[in-house]
C-alpha cells in the first residue's frame, strides 16, 4: 500500500538526515533529547524483533512521546505472518514508517535467520516486505549492508535491492560496508570492512527511481553534505550520540532549521520530560546516559560528564542533579 516516492518538502526528502538504530543506545529517552537538539532529523527506534512484540509486550516496547516523530519502527523478522503482525501493532500505535533490520551481523540476530544474513536472500525479504506493505499503509522501508562475506560485488547488491524494491520498497538505507558473518563482533563489523561510498552512490545513478540512503563512518556536516550530493539521505550513527550537539548544526545547515539552542537550554527544556518520566517509574542514570555527549569538545566537558554520571546513580536522584549540573556550565563549561 506505500509507495515508492519519498515525501519532499522544500527539495528535501523526508529521509534527508536520520538517526541510526543504535541497539542499548536509541531507546525512547535518547530518542527525545535528540528531538530536542533537532526537530526535524528522522528517528529510529533500536531493532525489535518482530517476535517480541507478537508474543510480548507491546505496548511497553512500542511507548514513545509524541514529540519523537517523525519516528520509524525497525522490526527484526525472517517470517512475513510475523512482520506484518508487528507491523500492524507499530502502525497501531502511531508511527511513521515501517523498517526491516537487513544489515545487523550478530550473533543473536543471525541465530534467528534474520538481520544481514537475509541478503542471501531476497526473494525471502521481498516476501516480508510485501507482507507488511498489505498489512499496513505506512511506508516499508530496509536497512541493509552493501553485501556479506563473499558476496559482495555491486552485481549483487544491485539484484538484492531490485528484487526488494519489486515487492513494494522505494526506501533502501545502505550501511556502505558489507557484513563478515563469521570472526568478526558486531563492532568490528562496524570498523573493520572498508567503507565503499561509491557503490552507494552508484545505486543512486542506476535506480534513480528510488530513495537511496548512505549510512555509515560519517562524522561531520561537511560529509553529510558531500554524500546528499550524490544520494538522497544521510544516516548518522555513533558519532550522533557520542558527539549530539553536532544535531544542532546539522538542523541548520542541512534542513534548514531555526537557530541552534545553546547547550544549556538544551538541558532546561529536557528537565520536564526527565521529571515526568522519573514520576513513571524510570531512574534517573536511565535517562542521563544518553546526555554524557553534550558538550564534547568543550571546556570542563569532563568535569560536567563526572558529575552527571556520578549524582545520576544516587538512590532518589532527581532533576536537581541536572538543574546544579548548570552550575558548572556557568563556571566555563558552553
Amino acid at each position: 500500500m506505500s509507495g515508492h516516492a519519498t515525501q519532499k518538502t522544500n527539495g528535501l526528502s523526508s529521509h534527508t538526515l536520520s538517526i541510526a538504530p543504535m541497539m542499548d543506545w536509541t531507546d525512547r529517552h535518547c530518542r527525545f533529547f535528540m528531538r530536542l537538539l533537532a526537530p526535524h532529523v528522522r528517528l529510529y527506534t533500536e531493532m525489535i524483533p518482530a517476535a517480541a512484540l507478537t508474543r510480548g509486550d507491546a505496548s511497553r516496547l512500542l511507548a514513545f512521546d509524541p514529540a519523537e516523530h517523525p519516528l520509524a519502527l525497525q522490526l527484526g523478522g525472517a517470517e512475513p505472518a510475523e512482520l506484518a503482525a508487528a507491523a500492524r501493532l507499530g502502525a497501531a500505535a502511531g508511527y511513521d514508517e515501517i523498517n526491516l533490520n537487513v544489515g545487523c551481523p550478530s550473533d543473536r540476530v543471525r541465530s534467528g535467520r534474520f538481520g544481514a544474513c537475509l541478503m542471501a536472500v531476497p526473494d525471502r525479504v521481498a516476501a516480508c516486505v510485501s507482507a507488511m506493505r498489505d498489512a499496513v499503509e505506512l511506508p516499508v522501508t530496509v536497512k541493509c549492508r552493501t553485501g556479506i562475506d563473499e558476496q559482495d560485488s555491486y552485481p549483487f547488491l544491485r539484484a538484492f535491492i531490485e528484487t526488494v524494491a519489486q515487492a513494494g520498497c522505494g526506501v533502501f538505507i545502505v550501511h556502505a560496508r558489507k557484513a563478515i558473518l563469521n570472526g568478526l563482533s558486531p563492532k568490528e563489523n562496524r570498523e573493520v570492512p572498508p567503507l565503499d561510498y561509491q557503490c552507494v552512490y552508484r545505486l543512486k545513478s542506476e535506480l534513480p527511481q528510488l530513495t537511496i540512503v548512505v549510512n555509515g563512518g560519517i562524522t561531520s556536516p561537511g560529509e553529510v553534505e558531500s554524500h546528499l550530493r550524490r544520494v538522497d539521505g544521510v544516516m548518522l550513527g555513533r558519532e550522533a550520540y557520542r558527539n549530539p550537539y553536532l544535531l544542532c548544526e546539522l538542523e541548520v545547515s542541512v534542513l534548514r532549521g531555526a537557530s541552534p539552542p545553546a547547550r544549556r537550554q538544551v538541558l532546561l527544556d529536557l528537565l520536564p520530560y526527565v521529571q515526568a518520566r522519573l514520576g513513571a517509574g524510570a531512574r534517573l542514570h536511565h535517562l542521563t546516559r544518553h546526555l554524557l555527549g553534550l558538550y564534547a569538545g568543550q571546556p570542563g566537558a569532563r568535569r560536567w560528564r563526572q558529575f552527571i554520571s556520578a549524582r545520576a546513580r544516587e538512590p532518589g536522584a532527581g532533576c536537581e542533579v541536572l538543574e546544579a549540573s548548570l552550575a558548572l556550565v556557568e563556571k566555563g563549561v558552553r
